[in-house]
């Protein structure tokens, strides 16, 4: 294995990532204003604010839902059960004590077993909770009306609220820990650039500098 500086976030998903990083946070923000949490914009604006940041956030999930399985990107969100305890272990204690990151970033795979667990259990079931349960919420003069109706707003708002909560949750940690091992830059860096550093198989460094050559940085660029 060598390690290498290579191109593993292509523009669309770096540009997703951010783009989602600014709905979700006007989300948040405006969501904690329609429930009373601050007064800093008005319940009329929030409501606009909020509506108009899901209904583009939706749109943005449509599209990388769809780049995510054309592309073949979708395996590397798939969880692995192999390594799990020992990241578990090294978030836990190892990272206080000065230990190496257990995992190892691969060209096949550039997520460590708990944040594919963890990115999956978002995509796949918080997010889908999110969008589905603010859709009825939005609509619900064509389906709602009387006490059924009533209740099953109640319990529509609460769903949302809760897994509003949890990605709110997740925002928190996934920030706390950017800040841990090798820094905050060197983890955000490549969310930017596109280029992180990952152990290459000969066979894979060799097809990347004769096949894709701009994936692949020079070992004297850094």
């Amino acid at each position: 294995m060598a390690k290498r500086s290579v191109k593993v976030f292509p523009f669309f998903e770096r540009f997703w990532h951010w783009a989602q990083v600014l709905l979700i946070l006007t989300l948040l923000f405006s969501g904690l204003g329609l429930n009373g949490a601050h007064g800093l914009i008005p319940f009329g604006p929030a409501v606009m604010l909020h509506t108009v940041a899901a209904l583009t956030l939706l749109v943005l999930w449509i599209f990388a839902t769809f780049w995510l399985f054309t592309t073949g990107t979708w395996k590397q969100f798939i969880p692995r059960i192999e390594g799990m305890l020992q990241v578990g272990r090294y978030y836990a204690f190892g990272v206080f004590k000065g230990e190496e990151h257990p995992y190892k970033k691969l060209f096949w795979r550039k997520h460590n077993p708990l944040q594919a667990a963890t990115y999956f259990a978002i995509k796949w079931f918080v997010f889908p909770a999110i969008w589905s349960t603010g859709l009825l919420y939005l609509t619900y003069d064509l389906w709602g009306g009387g006490t059924e109706g009533t209740f099953w707003l109640t319990a529509i708002a609460n769903i949302h609220i809760l897994a509003a909560y949890v990605v709110a949750a997740f925002v928190l940690v996934h920030v706390y820990l950017l800040t841990v091992g090798h820094g905050f830059r060197s983890h955000v860096r490549p969310m930017v650039t596109g280029y992180d550093e990952i152990d290459l198989t000969p066979e894979q460094e060799a097809y990347l500098e004769t096949n894709e050559p701009s994936r692949i940085r020079p070992r004297d660029a850094g």
